[in-house]
Formats: C-alpha cells, structure tokens, sequence
C-alpha cells in the first residue's frame, strides 16, 4: 500500500461518503435491515447513525482497510449496536452459509475487483428468504454520460481506491445469483453525472 492509499485516500473517501445526497440515500435503506446484518463494505461507518437497532441483533461490518475501521471508530463506539468487524475483502467472506438475514451494501460495487466473486460470497451467506439491500451508483442510462464514464474510468480508479464509476448495477446483481425485488434510480443532485447515476433497492437468491 502506497502514502496516498494509506495517508490521502482514506479522508478523502470519508469526506465524500459523507455529502449530503449520498447520505439522504442511507437514509431510504439503511433503516430497512434486520436480523444478523452483514454490511459490505463498512468505511467509516457512515451508515450507522441510520441502523433501526430495535431490528438489528448483530452486525458484521466488513471493512478491510485499516485505515477506514480506524476512521469508524468514532461511530462505532457512539452506537448501540452489537457490532463484529471482519478485516476481509468482499471476495473472502468468513461467515457460514445461510448466517446473514440482511446483507447490506451501499457504494461498494463499484470498488470490489472481483465484483463476481464477491457477489457470489454474499449469496452464499444470505439465509434463504433473507434480503440483500442495496444502494450503488454505477452505469448511467445516457449515452454521453455513459461515455464520459468509460474514459473517466481509468483514471477514476486510480484516484478513488477502484472506483468503477460505469458498472451495470441491476446486470451484476442478476448475474450474481439474485432476482432484485424492487429498484428505484435517479441521478444524485449536486453531484457530477457521471459519478451520480443511482440504483438502490432490494433483491433475493434468485
């Protein structure tokens, strides 16, 4: 890991996890999840503030940057919930199969290297009936947007710790084993069009 990845990058990411449209989406989700929540991607922990605790008996926070669990520590110790790191990538789950009643993932997709992988490791230890609820920005449906985002891309993701800023949300998820229950989209305001085309919603093992 570089000075930037390990200096730069995380506050960098914080401040922008944390602008004002992106945090009115977790608002929309992030109340929805119950049970034994894993969430994907964990970060600073912007989400916790939005957590219904009366629904939630245990959440896993996977997060394997240390510099981001360090910068969460703050909102961690604030919440009420019962909360378990896990300092593993996406694609390396370590939980059973059938653990999780929620899996939650907010703007995380688009980072993973192996989005495939990692939606197959969340299938897997989604409980049968259980949700995955999820919040993604990714491929946006205009083409002179869409094209902007295939030549921003490169250099977006050495920036922006992976970012993928194109990824065709609603095709992952299907691809990933999950039938989407229900999804909603828009572009974000105040946010540039090319990083703003949001998905959320929720979906199921297919």
């Amino acid at each position: 890991m570089g000075l930037y990845d390990r200096y730069l990058l995380p506050p960098l990411l914080s401040m922008a996890m944390s602008a004002k449209p992106i945090t009115y989406q977790r608002k929309k989700v992030v109340p929805k999840a119950q049970g034994r929540v894993l969430e994907i991607g964990f970060g600073a922990g912007h989400n916790l503030p939005f957590y219904d605790s009366s629904k939630v008996s245990h959440l896993w926070a996977l997060e394997p940057s240390r510099e981001m669990r360090a910068r969460a520590d703050e909102r961690v110790k604030a919440s009420p919930l019962d909360i378990e790191f896990l300092d593993l990538p996406g694609e390396q789950i370590p939980l059973q199969d059938n653990e999780a009643d929620t899996i939650l993932i907010t703007y995380t997709l688009c980072t993973i290297p192996d989005v495939m992988k990692a939606l197959g490791e969340m299938r897997r230890v989604l409980k049968p009936g259980g949700q995955m609820i999820y919040c993604e920005h990714g491929e946006a449906p205009d083409a002179d947007v869409k094209r902007w985002q295939e030549r921003i891309t490169p250099i977006w993701k050495a920036i922006g710790g992976g970012c993928h800023v194109g990824r065709p949300i609603p095709k992952l998820i299907l691809d990933g084993g999950f039938k989407i229950e229900a999804m909603e989209t828009m572009y974000l305001p105040s946010t540039p069009r090319f990083a703003g085309f949001n998905y959320w919603g929720t979906a199921v093992k297919a």
